[in-house]
């Protein structure tokens, strides 16, 4: 049996569950956290969702598109991921899973992200653990101070 590759992060945030929430989902937060893009959804499970924003296809590039698979809010959701149509041409066969749990712990919140079920052939896997470490570390500073990082980009 062949096994499944995993991406894989827990952090802690001084923050409450609602903020960091707010920061994942919200058009504001989104723009900070996930490079310009917004999150489009309904958020309700079974509906799309895209990460739209600046990039290759003009400022309305799809850069990462699937389904709600689960959403409950302050506390965890789920949804299939395929890259953007501008990324690869056969994106559609290019579907991982992204799962994000917070809890409360004292004053401060856990954050667990898995992203798992990445096809034998998926060319973004080595990116995809290259831009998660960034987002969830800006995700823990914008929620503690108010700013995003400044790495020089």
């Amino acid at each position: 049996m062949m096994e499944s590759k995993e991406l894989k992060y827990d952090l802690y945030i001084g923050a409450a569950p609602e903020k960091v929430w707010d920061l994942l989902v919200s058009p504001e937060g989104c723009r900070q956290l996930f490079f310009g893009c917004e999150l489009q959804s309904s958020f309700e499970v079974g509906a799309p969702y895209a990460y739209v924003g600046p990039g290759a296809g003009g400022d309305a590039t799809i850069h990462v598109y699937g389904n709600i698979l689960t959403f409950e809010p302050h506390q965890s959701m789920s949804y299939t991921e395929h890259p953007g149509p501008s990324y690869y041409e056969n994106h559609e066969e290019l579907e991982t899973r992204v799962s994000l749990y917070l809890e409360l712990v004292g004053n401060s919140t856990k954050v667990t992200l898995v992203n798992d079920n990445w096809p034998d052939n998926h060319p973004g896997y080595s990116k995809a653990a290259d831009s998660w470490v960034y987002i969830l570390s800006n995700l823990k500073t914008l929620a503690e101070t108010g700013k995003t990082l400044d790495l020089g980009w």
